[in-house]
C-alpha cells in the first residue's frame, strides 16, 4: 500500500477541491478495448424473476441482445454448475462476479466460482456500509486489506474490483473514501463505478468517470432521481430519469468495457424496463449488444 501521506495535489483531490487527470499507462484489461461499451445486465435486478423460473429469465435476457450478465449470489437451488451451464447455453459472459469480501472461508469458494464461470474479475459490492470509512484510520485500514485481497486473487490469475453505494462518494474525516482508495490502492485493484450513486452523493457522474479513467473498466446504469431518501430505489429504465449517460459515455471513451444494466426497484414490468434501458444504451451509440 502506499503511503498515507498525500502530497498537496492529492489532498486538493481528496478534499475535492480540484480536479486530478489521473491516467494508469501500465494499467491492463484482459480484453482489448473498443470503441463502444459492451452491455451487460447485472442479476441482482432478476432476484424475484430467478426464483421462479432462472432458466427462462436469462432466457429472455439473452433474447433481447445482452452480451453478458454480472453474478450475484443466486438462490440456493441455483448451483453454480447449474448456473454455469445456463450461461454458456445462452452465450451470455460472465463479465465479473459479485461476492462477499474473499478473505478467510469465502476464498475457496470464490475462486471455484470464477473457474466455473471462466470469469476472471471478482467485484465487491461493498454493502453494507458499516465502519471501514468511518475516519481516515479505518479508510487506511480497509485499503490495506483490500490490497491482501487483490494479492492472493492476483496470485490465482484473478483481479480484484470494488463497486460503489453512494457513501462512498460522500465525506467522512473530510475526505471522500472512493478517492482515497483510489490513491492508495495498488494499481491492480480496479473500480466498478455505479453512476447513479454516485450523483445521488452530489457528484456529476461524468467527472467520477473521468477522474477513474483506466481504473473504472466497468459502469453500473440505471437512473432515476438520483436524491437520497425514500424515492432514490425507485428506478426507471436509462434515459427516462436525471442521469446524462451521454456524458458519461464520452468521459468513459475507450476505458468503458461494459455498461451494466441494473435495477434495485421497479414499479412496473421488469423485463419492459430492462429492454427499454438496452434500447436505449445500443439506439444512441452508447454501448453495443448482439448484432
Amino acid at each position: 500500500m502506499n503511503s498515507l501521506d498525500p502530497s498537496r495535489r492529492d489532498v486538493l483531490k481528496l478534499m475535492g477541491l480540484g480536479t486530478i487527470a489521473l491516467t494508469f499507462s501500465d494499467f491492463t484489461h484482459s480484453s482489448q478495448l473498443t470503441s463502444r461499451a459492451r452491455i451487460g445486465l447485472q442479476l441482482y435486478t432478476l432476484r424475484r424473476e430467478i426464483e421462479h423460473d432462472f432458466e427462462g429469465a436469462l432466457r429472455k435476457v439473452a433474447a433481447m441482445g445482452f452480451l453478458g450478465i454480472e453474478y450475484y449470489p443466486l438462490p440456493e437451488n441455483i448451483t453454480t454448475d447449474r448456473a454455469g451451464r445456463v450461461f454458456k447455453d445462452l452465450g451470455l459472459q460472465v463479465l465479473g462476479m459479485h461476492t462477499p469480501l474473499p478473505v478467510g472461508e469465502h476464498r475457496d469458494a470464490v475462486v471455484k466460482m470464477s473457474d466455473t464461470f471462466h470469469c476472471d474479475r471478482v467485484i465487491y459490492p461493498g454493502w453494507p456500509e458499516g465502519d471501514k470509512y468511518k475516519d481516515v484510520e479505518a479508510m487506511g485500514r480497509t485499503a490495506e486489506l483490500f490490497d491482501e485481497t487483490s494479492a492472493f486473487l492476483r496470485s490465482k490469475g484473478l483481479r480484484f474490483g470494488l463497486h460503489n453505494h453512494w457513501w462512498e462518494f460522500e465525506k467522512s474525516d473530510g475526505i471522500y473514501p472512493f478517492y482515497f482508495l483510489l490513491e492508495h490502492l495498488q494499481k491492480e485493484v480496479f473500480f466498478e463505478i455505479d453512476t447513479y450513486w454516485a450523483k445521488t452523493a452530489g457528484h456529476d457522474p461524468a467527472e467520477v468517470v473521468r477522474d477513474f479513467g483506466r481504473r473504472a473498466p466497468l459502469l453500473h446504469i440505471k437512473d432515476g432521481p438520483a436524491v437520497k431518501g425514500e424515492t432514490m430505489y425507485n428506478h426507471v429504465p436509462a434515459g427516462d430519469g436525471t442521469i446524462d449517460f451521454h456524458a458519461i459515455a464520452k468521459a468513459g471513451g475507450k476505458n468503458t468495457e461494459w455498461m451494466i444494466v441494473e435495477f434495485d426497484e421497479y414499479g412496473g414490468d421488469i423485463f419492459d424496463a430492462i429492454k427499454k434501458s438496452y434500447t436505449f444504451l445500443t439506439k444512441n451509440g452508447l454501448a453495443e449488444g448482439r448484432a
